[in-house]
């Protein structure tokens, strides 16, 4: 798999306790794809705050410190919102192969967050496949995404 990406920076993923199974099975599939993992947490199935793991992931690519993010959470939406409170992310929730795939043409997201109690895990890899490989496409889009920013 190529990704559009930069490859020399790890993926940063998390997820809480809803999301973690398919956070640690996307771990192992990205790893043994070649990808190197940020691994944010949680870890186990005790009840945590999402926030704390999607303010976590999102910083790490915001710093420049992952190329791209990846959030499990019940429902997607807490990490999504979490996530987007920061200023350099733009992420969007995926729960079909279409829906991943245009978060990245025409937005240009750079965190895809995925419902895991919605999705079965082969689509959530599926999706996340696609977010990897998908490119921004640019032209009127690029208009409309620097208009997202309210800084």
């Amino acid at each position: 798999m190529t990704s559009v990406f930069t490859t020399a920076l790890p993926i940063a993923i998390g997820a809480d306790h809803a999301g973690y199974e398919y956070k640690d099975a996307a771990k192992l599939w990205l790893q043994e794809k070649g990808f190197a993992i940020h691994d944010a947490g949680t870890n186990g199935p005790s009840s945590v705050d999402y926030p704390d793991f999607a303010h976590a992931v999102a910083s790490a690519v915001e710093r420049g410190e992952a190329a791209c993010g990846i959030l499990f959470c019940g429902s997607a939406n807490g990490v999504a919102i979490t996530a987007n409170k920061h200023t350099a992310i733009r992420a969007g929730l995926a729960w079909q192969n279409d829906v991943a795939k245009l978060i990245r043409m025409h937005n240009d997201a750079n965190i895809i967050c995925i419902p895991a109690r919605f999705v079965a895990l082969p689509l959530a890899l599926e999706m996340i496949q696609l977010f990897l490989e998908t490119p921004f496409e640019g032209g009127r889009h690029a208009n409309r995404v620097n208009k997202i920013a309210c800084s």
